[in-house]
């Protein structure tokens, strides 16, 4: 244990942080892009850079929790869709619903889950379709009791207001419309 010396002289209490002052401005991560008309959507966007990989990290590591280490965040959210409501998905419903142009990319994720036993391919007429299989079925299970433990559960704990968090997954969605829009309108320029 070190003894306090001459410098040390600032009261115990003033060692706790003080929370930032709101003079600073937006917490941004390209303060040139909040220079413009509306900062708050700039602060809104370095939220969701952050909440974005912190959510593929999660997925990354609830999945090899689960038992199938080596999988992208794409290919757990393809893995999480072909398993809803247990019907089988085209390749461009997945696409679909996950917002995903690049189809090549949803297919190799269906190869590699397809590799690992979680899905598999069938056909309705000409059209291939891909369906969970048991033990993909299970390793949803799995992922989601894991999900359940480690991350419903402290987020639950702090006291987050569960109709406050569905209308800003609205907002997102909606968000979400303008930038598609906006994407459209930047490829024909």
């Amino acid at each position: 244990m070190t003894r306090p010396t001459d410098d040390d002289t600032a009261p115990a209490d003033e060692a706790v942080a003080e929370p930032p002052r709101r003079g600073v401005g937006p917490i941004v991560s390209s303060a040139h892009l909040a220079e413009g008309g509306m900062p708050s959507l700039s602060e809104f966007e370095f939220g969701l850079i952050l909440a974005s990989h912190a959510f593929h990290r999660w997925m990354i590591r609830c999945i090899a929790a689960a038992g199938v280490p080596d999988l992208s965040p794409l290919d757990v959210l393809i893995l999480h869709t072909v398993n809803h409501r247990g019907r089988p998905k085209r390749l461009a419903d997945i696409c679909l619903v996950l917002s995903v142009e690049e189809t090549h990319l949803v297919s190799y994720g269906v190869k590699k889950l397809e590799a690992a036993g979680l899905v598999a391919s069938g056909k309705a007429g000409k059209e291939k379709t891909i369906l969970i299989t048991e033990k993909g079925r299970a390793v949803c299970l799995r992922y989601r009791e894991i999900r359940e433990a480690l991350l419903l559960q402290p987020v639950g704990a702090t006291g987050v207001d569960k109709e406050r968090l569905s209308e800003l997954a609205a907002m997102l969605r909606a968000l979400s419309g303008h930038y598609d829009q906006a994407a459209r309108a930047a490829a024909s320029l």
